[in-house]
């Protein structure tokens, strides 16, 4: 009896091992066969495209465009060279219009150590739904003038990690389009309770809020609770200037199912409770680094009894529940 061989596969499994291949070795088994040539062409390997363990260059996103991408591209995750010595440029203007008008289903992309400062925010394809940008660099005007215009792409899921230059005007900027969804910064300093304060007003759509060690306080608590009556997610982790004066403001979040507040350290234990206990549809409670000690987590949790409460206490992570 002959050893099964891939060709014996049935062609649904022999995708899903193409799926899985590195880039490189996925391209190279076009040339195996002319069957193989023919299922690299299929259009479900080329949805969900990853290119961040690639050095990328224009060359080879054109060449990608050209040949698998069109009418296909969902998602796309790459690596810009800006942490290279050599620097190139990847994303150009021409390429990213090449997208919008080839790829009419491309609604994510995710970007990381990327210099936008030469592409404008009117030049990304307007199908897109979701930006992620991580460890890139924005010109200090972009997002400027994105309106309900179909010349801009609706952004409902915005997330900025590590992107020193963002800022209040981005946020103000971006928030008056009204299509946010879904808003997470991280490690952005020039984000103010100012800037939410402004923003605010025009993000009563967010389901979801993340802003972990932003320069936000008090005066940001004040305008979440105010506005964003539809949140069902607040991440505030490593918020020090959160106090037990403006952790109040949360209590108008009727919808709130998930709180983090790790390592506020201004915040004490019967604050937490008391607010926690007027948010009717509380599930989830993340107090991680707050207290010294599991006794005031016991001390918030004993309030509790329907929410999980989650904490870091010596290095070990701990799950209370009543």
């Amino acid at each position: 009896m002959e050893a099964p061989t891939l060709s014996a596969l049935p062609e649904s499994i022999l995708l899903q091992i193409l799926e899985l291949l590195p880039l490189r070795d996925r391209l190279g088994g076009a040339r195996v066969c002319r069957r193989w040539h023919r299922l690299v062409q299929d259009k479900l390997l080329w949805r969900h495209l990853d290119l961040t363990p690639y050095k990328m260059s224009s060359k080879v996103l054109w060449h990608l465009l050209r040949n698998h991408l069109r009418g296909n591209l969902r998602t796309l995750r790459a690596r810009g060279s800006l942490q290279s010595v050599r620097k190139q440029e990847v994303f150009s203007p021409a390429l990213m219009q090449a997208l919008g008008k080839q790829c009419p289903n491309f609604h994510r992309l995710c970007l990381s150590e990327t210099d936008l400062r030469a592409l404008p925010y009117d030049g990304l394809p307007p199908s897109l739904t979701t930006l992620e940008l991580s460890h890139c660099e924005i010109p200090s005007a972009w997002f400027q003038g994105a309106s309900p215009s179909p010349a801009f792409p609706r952004i409902q899921h915005l997330v900025i990690q590590n992107v020193p230059a963002f800022s209040n005007q981005h946020l103000a900027t971006v928030a008056r389009q009204g299509t946010l969804k879904t808003l997470a910064v991280s490690e952005a300093y020039r984000l103010t309770d100012r800037g939410i304060q402004t923003a605010a007003p025009d993000l009563g759509e967010l389901e979801s809020l993340s802003l972990r060690h932003c320069s936000i306080g008090d005066m940001a608590a004040r305008f979440i609770g105010h506005h964003m009556k539809r949140l069902r997610l607040l991440d505030l982790s490593g918020s020090p200037s959160l106090r037990d004066t403006g952790l109040p403001c949360l209590r108008g979040l009727p919808s709130l199912e998930v709180l983090r507040l790790e390592a506020c350290g201004g915040l004490s234990p019967e604050a937490i409770a008391a607010t926690c206990r007027a948010l009717p549809r509380l599930k989830h409670l993340d107090v991680s680094k707050v207290g010294s000690d599991e006794r005031a987590v016991h001390q918030i949790q004993a309030g509790l009894p329907n929410c999980v409460v989650t904490c870091a206490v010596s290095g070990r992570v701990a799950k209370i529940k009543t």
